[in-house]
């Protein structure tokens, strides 16, 4: 990660929204901005964690290893929060943040989040209620993991980032995907997503151009999906 030359506007972010206008200034006198490249980590499983980093601009990957493959466990775009999974006593990290398209990052230092959230209630009530959704989201993946068929799995996946990234003007899912971490967000192998995406453009579902999809029906990707 490098140092960014230019910070954030102190409004984007979920810790900036939540914040009482009276804790920005504190804020902006403990926030670090950083640029990570494509590909890389911003902080890895098992790590100390040295603190929280929202998503300014870009997209990341949070996954973690799962045997001797790759699970994603979800995706964060713009104004999202990583690294909160290593709050709590064990201050490790129990996954990897990469970006997945060049990404700038505010970060900030566990003591300086801790005091926010002490001050902030708004900001303690919001980390409660987006961790809840959290779990609910890691207990469904879990339950399709073990009873969804990989075609439903990847149908799932495709509406979900969707729904998170939306599409640009053209209909492309405006986030760059491979196939590879598609396959790692479904819990599947390469060789299996492949199979699956090719039949999902047979059936005039999706079409794929490199790392960029389409949707272009969505009621047979729900079908697929149930």
């Amino acid at each position: 990660m490098k140092i960014s030359k230019v910070a954030c506007d102190l409004k984007t972010c979920f810790l900036c929204q939540l914040c009482q206008k009276e804790w920005i200034p504190a804020l902006d006198a403990h926030r670090k901005n950083f640029v990570v490249k494509k590909g890389d980590d911003i902080f890895q499983e098992g790590e100390a964690v040295k603190g929280i980093f929202f998503v300014y601009e870009g997209a990341v990957k949070v996954h973690k290893q799962w045997g001797e493959k790759e699970l994603i466990v979800r995706f964060a775009k713009r104004g999202a929060i990583i690294g909160h999974r290593g709050l709590g006593r064990d201050l490790i990290y129990p996954v990897t943040g990469t970006a997945i398209e060049s990404t700038k990052l505010c970060f900030v230092e566990m003591d300086f989040f801790q005091a926010s959230l002490k001050v902030n209630h708004a900001l303690l009530y919001e980390l409660m209620e987006f961790f809840a959704a959290e779990l609910k989201e890691s207990e469904r993946n879990m339950r399709n993991l073990a009873h969804m068929p990989v075609k439903s799995r990847i149908a799932q996946c495709l509406l979900l980032l969707d729904e998170k990234f939306g599409h640009t003007p053209d209909g492309f899912l405006n986030i760059s995907l491979s196939r590879q971490d598609l396959a790692s967000y479904a819990g599947t192998s390469y060789e299996t997503a492949f199979r699956v995406m090719n039949e999902f453009v047979e059936e005039n579902a999706i079409s794929i151009q490199d790392k960029r999809f389409i949707i272009h029906s969505r009621a047979l990707l729900e079908q697929h999906s149930i």
